[in-house]
C-alpha cells in the first residue's frame, strides 16, 4: 500500500456543547486520528499537562510565533490566544496522518483558506435550552457568563451552513457514533482509497 496524504478534520461548537468530551471518545475509538495540540497563552487548570493538553507560552513569545508567521491559524478569546502550529499539521499531514482541530469559528475559517479540503464538522446542541442547563450545571460560570456563551452560541449556530457535517449533542453515545461515521466516511473516499491501494488495484487490472 502507497502512502496517502492525511485529512485534517476540524471540530467546532458552542461552549457546552459537549466538544471535548465527543472528540476525546473519537479519539479512543479512532487512533489513527491525531489531536493538534494548540499553543495558547492561558494558565494551565488543574491536570492539564503542557505538550498534552496544550503548549503553554508566554503572551511575547505567542506574538513572536505570529510575526514569524508559525500559526496556521490562531485568535484571541477571553484575552488569551490560541494558535495551531502549520509546520507542524503540514509534516502530519504529508506522512499521511489524519489531524483533528478542536478550534472555534474564527479558526476553522482561518484554516480552510489555507487547506480547503479540510473536513467541517459542527457538534449541535439539541436546543438552546439544553445548552443553557448545561452551561449553568457546570456550577463554574456567573450567570454574566452563562448569558455572555449564550449569546456567542446563538451567533456560532447561525454559522453552521458553513460546515461539511452536523452533528447534533443529543444523546451522547448516539452523537459519538455519528462523529466517528463522519471520520470513517472521508477516510474511505474513493480518491483517497485508490492513492493507498494503488498497488493493489493495479494488480487487479485487466491484462493487456
Amino acid at each position: 500500500m502507497s502512502m496517502s496524504t492525511g485529512s485534517i478534520f476540524i471540530v467546532v461548537a458552542p461552549s457546552g456543547a459537549g466538544k471535548t468530551s465527543l472528540v476525546a471518545a473519537l479519539l479512543k475509538a479512532a487512533s489513527d486520528v491525531e489531536l493538534s495540540v494548540s499553543f495558547t497563552t492561558r494558565a494551565p487548570r488543574a491536570g492539564e499537562v503542557d505538550g498534552q493538553h496544550y503548549h503553554f507560552v508566554s503572551r511575547d513569545a505567542f506574538e513572536a510565533m505570529i510575526a514569524a508567521g508559525d500559526f496556521l491559524e490562531y485568535a484571541e478569546v477571553y484575552g488569551n490566544y490560541y494558535g495551531t502550529s502549520v509546520r507542524w499539521i503540514r509534516e502530519r499531514t504529508a506522512a499521511g496522518h489524519d489531524i483533528l482541530l478542536e478550534i472555534d469559528w474564527q479558526g476553522a475559517r482561518q484554516v480552510r483558506e489555507i487547506f480547503p479540503d479540510a473536513v467541517g464538522i459542527f457538534i449541535l446542541p439539541p436546543s438552546l435550552q439544553v445548552l443553557e442547563s448545561r452551561l449553568r450545571g457546570r456550577g463554574t460560570d456567573s450567570t454574566e457568563v452563562v448569558e455572555r456563551r449564550l449569546a456567542e452560541a446563538r451567533a456560532e449556530i447561525a454559522l453552521v451552513g458553513e460546515y461539511d457535517y452536523i452533528v447534533v449533542n443529543d444523546e451522547f453515545e448516539q452523537a459519538r457514533t455519528d462523529l466517528l461515521a463522519v471520520v470513517r466516511a472521508v477516510q474511505l473516499r474513493a480518491p483517497r482509497q485508490c492513492e493507498r491501494l494503488a498497488r493493489v488495484l493495479a494488480q487487479m487490472q485487466p491484462a493487456g
